[in-house]
Formats: C-alpha cells, structure tokens, sequence
C-alpha cells in the first residue's frame, strides 16, 4: 500500500497544479474549461482506483481479438434485447428470465476469470464449457416453458440432471461476480431446506428431498427465477442501460461543473461540491464504489488543495457517494426490487424517499461547512469560477433525459418504459448536438458502447439476484421467514426499538459481504414480517432494510466505498472509514423516525398497497423539526455550531438533536429550549474571541 500511497501522492499533487494553473489562465465562462478540467483530473488514476476498489472491475478480464469482439457483439445483443422487450412488452416471466441468465451467466463466466492462478486475458477451455452448459440449461426453459408448467413440478432425469446443474452454475458465476459470500449464505439454506427435521425447536420443519428442492430451484418462479430475477430482468436492467447512455453524454462532467459553478464559493467550497455532484450523479448510478471514484478523482484532491485533511476529503466523498442510493428519482436497484416485494408503485417509493433523503444530505452538507468554519478555511474567488448560467446554457440539454424520466415516473408509466425514453430522449439530443456542433462528441459507435458498458454493468446484479432468489425460495418453501420473524421478536421481548437495533446489526453484518441488492432481498424476507407484526407499516419497515443495506458501505471494518475514497486521498483507509461513518451518521437516525413516525415520509395511513399521503402542511412541522434536528446532530459530530463546543455542550447538544428528531411536541420543545441554551452560552464564552461567521 505504501507504493500505492506514494502514487497517489504524485498524482495529487500534479492534479492540483494543473488545476491552479487552469484557474489563473482560463477564462471561468469558457465553454469546456471545468469539464476538460474534470477530464484531465480523472483521467490518470479512475480506471485503476476502479479495478483496486471495485470488486466487480477488479476481476474482469481484459480480453482481445476475435474473442473481445464475440463478448462485445453477446453484450449489445443482451441489450437489444431488454431495449426490445421494453418496447414491445416482456416475454412470458420464465422466457424472459431465462435469456437474461443466458446472456448474464455468458457474460459472467467469460469475464471474470475462476481462480487467482486462471488466465486474465483469454477465456479457458473449462469457462467456454460452463457457458455452453450455462446456454443449455437456460435454453431448455426458454423452449419448454409450457411443457414444464404442465409437469406440475414433476421432473425427469434430465430435468433433474438440468436442475443440479442450474444450481451449480449459479453458485459458481455468482462466486465469480460478486464473491463468495453470497454462495455460502446461500448452500447454508440449502441445506436447511434438507436438514429440517434435524433442526432444533422452532427451526425444525419436515425437511424437502433433493428433487422437491432442485425442482422448487429451477422449474418454477419461486427460486433462482423469482422476484428478485424478475425486476433485474426488467427494470433494474433499463436503469443501469440508462445509466450507461448518460456517461457517455457526460452528463457526470456536468454535475460536477454545475455543483462547483453553484457552491465552490462557499466556505466548504470543493467539500460542498463533492455533496452536491455525488448526489446527483449517484441518484442514477447506483453505485457507491464507481460514484466515489468518478467524481472523487476531481473532488478529492480540490478539497485537499483548500485545506481539508486526506482522511476527511476521502471520507466526504464516499457519504456523498453511497446516499445516492437512497436518493431519488433513479436511486438502486434495490429500490425496484422493493416495489415488487411490496406491490407499491415506483413512484410512490420515491416520494417516500425524498425527504429522508434530503435530510441525509443536508446532515452531510452541514458537516463538510462546520468543518470548513472550524478550520477557518476559504472558497474559491468566485472569479475562478465558471458562471451557472453558462454551464446551463450550455450543457443544460444533458438534463433533459432525467427531465423525461420524472415525468414518466409521476404521470406512472411502467418504470422500465421510463428507461426506455430517457434512453431515446438521451440519444437523440446527444447527436443533435454532436450534429451541430460538428464535434463528433456522440456517435452511433458511442451508442454501441453504452450498449456494451450496460450489460456488463448489469451481470452483477443479474447474478446476485440469481443466487438470492434460492434462499428467497427456500424461505418460501419452509416458513423460515415467519420463524425468524417470530425469534428476532421474542429476542427483542414484543419491543420495536431492539427489534429495529438487531435489525440494523444483521444488515450490516450482512454488509461485509453482500452486494446491497442480494443484503436487501435477504433481510426484506426475514426482518420485515418482524417489523411490520409490530405494527409498523410496510413502506417504513422496507425503507428501513434498505437504507442499513446502503450504508454499510461506508461502515468498517469493510466499508469500501470509503477505502476507494482514501485511495484517492493517499489517506489510511481504516481512519477514512470511520470519518465516513461519522459523516454518515444521520442514516444511522433516520430510519427510526419515520419507523416511530411515518409523517417524515408523507404517508398517513397504508391500505394493503394503497398509500394515504398526508399533506405537506400536515407534515411540514415534522419535517421543520426533523430538519433542525439534523443540524444540531451535525454540530455534535463536528463538536463544532455557532463556535468550538466543549463537552457539556456537545452532550446538550445530542440530547437537542434526539428531541428534535422526535416528532413530538413536547420533545420538540425540549429540544428547541437545549439549542437556544447553547446558542446563548456560545455567544457568552465567545464573546471576547474573533467569531467565525458559519
């Protein structure tokens, strides 16, 4: 690490020349001056900080030749399907699947090599043969799919012989993508399904024989082909396509361009860009790792040139990246996952999401500009900058795609017609301009590459979803959900707060080794009943699971979206990590208010899949104090408000901040009375000192 360290050193410190030497030169309204800059800083260092920090990049092979054109031509022709079936309406659920596997699996075993020792540039003879076995087992389903319903779940040896292989393949790609942790989960289930009679008290169930198991696995829409691979194959596909097209617009240079034109001139300066461009880049990447690095390669060391220490900018960046999950309108894939596990409309989940996720922000935001005020720092001379109205004048068309998705989204068209128009929306604009402009910035190959980066991006979560709808089905197959459900309640003595507490501890339990999607999927089969038996309504008790699943990428010991930002910074990962975990404190809180009070989320009342929205006068009071409530909670953590606070008043000022995030009127209060004792105590103890102006 020491070399890596040493690396990055040197290129931060040739990153922030260049950028001193662009902001003395350039004209700040020229048309491509923050764009390029952002280019030029990235571009030396992304792609190895990717294969270093992302565990799905750093195991790709780097393949040439005819067999780099057969992959190529497998994942466009992967694409063209989903663009197909997105405009014509899916296939039948088992066909649609299938080929989705098909092409996942191909992908998967072609890219990503077996064993440490396998070869990194050639596809071996061993890998050619499991994705001919892979195209085989998924193609008998795609042919015979009537056949197979009129069985009745019978099965023949080959149907057997497919099955056992089915599940294999599964196991293997998806220790391959995404790594071995999900394949263990996953075989421990299977063979509780197996063992049940030998389990003891409330876990023994009768038990299922190999065939029932392997046929409940493959020949139906209950195991590696349920829910979980049904929105991966539809929605979730769509948005990472989506995605795709949208870097290939640079629309991530402009989010960047526009966040710094709009905050660099503040006293966080970069800090606040980092918050403000990671949020809207993240909202539609769905990536906590790739998000850190794209727009931290830029931010980063702009932070450090101001005076931010490494660990802190490094840090900064991963909370900003790994909240754009939770942000909306395109937010994870877990979040269409939870549409389909709860029956909401999309749209409904977004709206539920918005005000905690803006809270997380703005909990961050404060954080980054208290810092700032501690350490006496400076923005940039808004001289340096470039003008919003420039940027939006003359990259403002990049935002038209998103435009078209919220509107698609709120007029509740199929989410994944709502990919396909900001797709088409995107594409069409893009050549317009490149037209135009004669720049050739957007062309028909670039069309081909979004293709391409979009289904690779997507086998990750094709394979997760796979290998998670086994223990889903062995869960539906044995009543394990309600027996867990049952255990965690018991455990927690019939209360909600412990139950929300052991709930949040196995999410991020399950966080050291589990993608976000396959976390979400697992904990949404066995935590949720728990919540909701206590009365807590279904779009809190999901929104819960997932906003732990989330932030576990910013939790150590295993918190890589953090150590991908400390590569960056040439800081210690494990101290960034915990600075990260600080930062993100607030999605550590509120989860148990909207849990306690759904008003932080707009819903009165849930009939079956029916949301009751309260009126933003209504909930304007919970979210005034929930808001207030942030702040005092980022002063304690920054040990830093109206000026330096001392113990007894960071104490004070925790107690404030738990009052405030209570929505009741009496803590309210309470919590009010505490912020103005310390406002008025601050100003008394520094009242002979300079004040810095917040």
């Amino acid at each position: 690490m020491s070399e890596d360290k040493k690396l990055n050193e040197n290129l931060e410190s040739e990153e922030i020349k260049t950028e001193d030497s662009k902001l003395d030169s350039q004209d700040p309204s020229s048309e491509a001056s923050f764009t390029k800059t952002a280019e030029e800083l990235g571009a030396m260092n992304v792609d190895e900080l990717m294969e270093q920090y992302d565990l799905e990049t750093s195991k790709l092979r780097k393949l040439s030749g005819k067999v780099a054109l057969f992959i190529t031509i497998v994942a466009i022709l992967m694409s063209a399907f989903h663009l197909f079936t997105a405009w014509h309406g899916t296939l039948l659920a088992m066909k649609q699947r299938s080929l989705h596997l098909i092409f996942a699996f191909t992908l998967g075993f072609a890219l990503y090599p077996g064993f440490k020792k396998s070869s990194k540039d050639k596809i071996d003879i061993t890998d050619w043969l499991l994705i001919i076995l892979s195209v085989g087992v998924w193609g008998y389903i795609f042919f015979n799919v009537e056949a197979i319903a009129l069985k009745g779940g019978q099965m023949s040896t080959t149907d057997m012989i497919l099955g056992v292989l089915a599940v294999l393949l599964t196991l293997e790609v998806t220790r391959r993508v995404v790594g071995p942790e999900l394949p263990i989960v996953t075989i421990v289930f299977l063979l509780f399904a197996y063992f049940g009679r030998h389990m003891p008290g409330i876990f023994a169930h009768r038990g299922f024989n190999v065939t029932r198991i392997v046929s409940h696995m493959y020949m139906t829409t209950e195991g590696i082909m349920g829910t979980p691979l049904g929105v991966s194959s539809t929605f979730v596909f769509m948005f990472i396509l989506f995605g795709s097209f949208l870097d290939k617009t640079g629309v991530g240079e402009f989010f960047i361009d526009f966040a710094y034109a709009l905050t660099g001139s503040t006293r966080s300066g970069p800090a606040m860009t980092s918050v403000l461009s990671s949020g809207l880049m993240g909202s539609i990447s769905g990536s906590s790792v790739a998000n850190t690095v794209t727009t931290g390669a830029f931010t980063i060391p702009l932070m450090k040139s101001v005076g931010y220490k490494p660990h802190y900018a490094g840090a900064v960046e991963a909370t900003a990246s790994t909240g754009g999950q939770i942000m909306p309108p395109v937010m994870g894939a877990a979040a269409f996952i939870m549409a389909d596990f709860t029956g909401f409309p999309y749209i409904s989940i977004v709206k539920a999401a918005i005000i905690p996720a803006v809270l997380y922000y703005i909990a961050v935001g404060t954080m980054v500009h208290l810092e700032a005020c501690k350490l006496g720092l400076k923005g940039m001379p808004r001289e340096s900058l470039p003008k919003v109205s420039h940027i939006l004048r003359k990259q403002g068309y990049l935002t038209l795609p998103l435009i078209a998705i919220i509107f698609m989204l709120v007029k509740q068209y199929p989410p994944t017609m709502a990919a396909l128009t900001g797709i088409v929306i995107g594409v069409i604009v893009a050549m317009t301009v490149s037209l135009i402009k004669k720049d050739n910035s957007f062309t028909p190959k670039d069309i081909l590459g979004a293709m391409e980066a979009g289904a690779k991006g997507a086998v990750g979560v094709a394979c997760a979803c796979a290998c998670a709808g086994m223990i889903v089905g062995v869960v539906t197959l044995t009543g394990f959900g309600l027996k867990i459900a049952e255990v965690i309640v018991q455990i927690a003595q019939g209360r909600l707060i412990p139950t929300l507490l052991l709930t949040m501890v196995s999410s991020i339990i399950l966080g050291m080794g589990l993608p976000t999607t396959a976390k979400y999927i697992v904990l949404a089969t066995m935590a949720v009943p728990a919540i909701t038996k206590l009365g807590v309504n279904l779009m809190s008790a999901h929104l819960f699971i997932l906003y732990f699943g989330v932030v576990a990428d910013v939790t150590p010991p295993v918190a890589l979206a953090a150590y991908a930002g400390a590569g960056i910074a040439g800081a210690n990962s494990m101290k960034t990590g915990f600075q990260a975990f600080k930062l993100a404190i607030g999605a550590f809180i509120i989860p148990y208010i909207f849990v306690i009070n759904p008003h932080l989320i707009m819903v009165d009342s849930i009939v079956g899949t029916t949301v009751n929205w309260l009126p933003v006068t209504a909930a304007l009071p919970t979210i005034v104090t929930a808001l207030i409530g942030t702040i005092c909670l980022a002063g304690t953590v920054e040990s830093y408000l109206f000026g330096n606070l001392r113990i007894w008043q960071r104490i004070i000022l925790l107690l404030a901040a738990f009052a405030l995030l209570d929505p009741k009127l009496l803590t309210d209060a309470i919590g009010l009375a505490a912020l103005a004792f310390i406002f008025v105590t601050q100003k008394m103890l520094n009242k002979n000192k300079p004040a810095a102006t917040a």
